[in-house]
């Protein structure tokens, strides 16, 4: 996005909210044009005097006037559309899924259509923690994302996409856009390391016209400088260990703009209070606010262990963020290298009991119900036992 008339704003107005704030407030005026200096207020969250202030340097520039209430400029009008990305959207469906005016049916075909591409994505692999959540929860976190104004005009990229929200992001935009989502200005990342998912989401890509690049990483290694400090939102689901949540939400930190109040959309089990007191005190360590928490806003399909659901972490970043883990990562990450436990399965055929853990033969009771049981290959077992390595 073309910045520099926000940024003068921002530079000529004594505010520590970020430069969003402004761009907010010249959307608020060009999709309710008369709208009230008050409402303005009502609307951000901010204090009066700050959003006059901000009003006068829009005047200034000539983006707004006041007439009437206050309203877009031409040139305002063409700013917003043409280089913040609102020019061809349909304007009732956003304002209806931006305030859940919205009913399922005005995005039935939508839905429908991607049923078949979310059946179509590669099965988990729980020795990275993967998961799938239904297709409802990762178009509700595309829904999210236009809410927090991250949606359009936006780099966004998602750190993990097993649950295919770059898709559900590209498609909503094509709802939006009237089957382009070019036109939203908006570009969407996927950095995954498990190349089946790369591989079906740059399928996806290239036959659904999506704005959508994927590279397969490791975020275990430092991240490639090039994409530092590029992006204007992050969505991740890391694994559910406290190592999985700061190691991916400090490369969701190194990739974001160096603004204040970008979002990064986490996904995350609902732990213990013990848990969620470290996990909050590494946020303020992070220097990242927390703007909101969502119970239950994710389901999943056969997580029976977290109950199928987990929160929606919002977060939001402030002029202290910064990353806890900085350079490469070497210790203990997922779910079954931090809890070593050896569960014993005995097959229901032949009575043979076999070990599965982390570095074992049989890491998941998945895979061993695939390879079948050692000895008669039988794929059905009841678990006998549990210990820690």
């Amino acid at each position: 996005m073309n910045e520099e008339l926000i940024d003068y704003v921002y530079s000529q107005v004594s505010m520590k909210e970020g430069k969003k704030v402004i761009e907010n407030i010249l959307l608020d005026i060009y999709f309710k044009p008369g709208i009230s200096t008050k409402e303005i207020a009502r609307k951000t969250l901010l204090p009066l005097p700050l959003v006059s202030a901000i009003k006068k340097e829009l005047i200034k520039v000539g983006l707004i006037e006041q007439k009437r209430g206050v309203n877009c400029t031409a040139r305002g009008s063409r700013f917003a559309e043409q280089v913040m990305g609102f020019g061809d959207l349909d304007h009732d469906l956003y304002q209806r899924l931006k305030y859940e005016q919205w009913q399922p049916d005005e995005l039935k075909d939508m839905m429908t259509k991607l049923e078949s591409v979310f059946e179509g994505r590669p099965q988990v692999d729980v020795t990275i923690d993967q998961s799938s959540c239904t297709l409802a929860t990762s178009m509700n976190r595309a829904v999210l994302a236009l809410r927090h104004e991250a949606l359009i005009g936006r780099d966004i990229v998602c750190l993990g996409d097993d649950d295919l929200v770059s898709v559900s992001l590209a498609f909503l935009l094509k709802q939006l856009y009237r089957n382009d989502a070019s036109k939203s200005n908006t570009r969407i990342y996927v950095f995954e390391i498990d190349k089946r998912i790369t591989s079906y989401v740059n399928y996806l890509a290239e036959t659904e016209d999506l704005p959508i690049v994927c590279y397969e990483m490791d975020f275990r290694e430092q991240l490639p400088s090039e994409f530092l400090n590029r992006f204007d939102c992050v969505f991740t689901d890391p694994p559910y260990t406290q190592q999985g949540m700061s190691l991916f939400v400090s490369r969701g930190i190194q990739l974001l703009k160096r603004d204040v109040g970008l979002p990064i959309f986490l996904s995350f089990a609902h732990k213990s209070p013990d848990f969620t007191l470290a996990m909050q005190r590494e946020f303020a360590n992070m220097g990242l606010l927390v703007t909101s928490v969502l119970p239950r806003f994710n389901e999943y399909i056969g997580a029976e262990i977290i109950g199928n659901t987990s929160q929606m972490i919002v977060l939001q970043s402030t002029e202290e963020t910064h990353e806890s883990i900085e350079r490469e990562y070497r210790q203990a990450l997922y779910t079954g290298e931090v809890k070593r436990t050896v569960r014993l399965y005995e097959c229901k055929r032949c009575n043979r009991v076999t070990e599965v853990g982390f570095q074992m033969e049989w890491q998941t009771i998945e895979h061993l119900k695939k390879e079948g049981c050692p000895g008669c290959r039988y794929e059905t077992f009841e678990l006998i036992q549990k210990k820690n390595a």
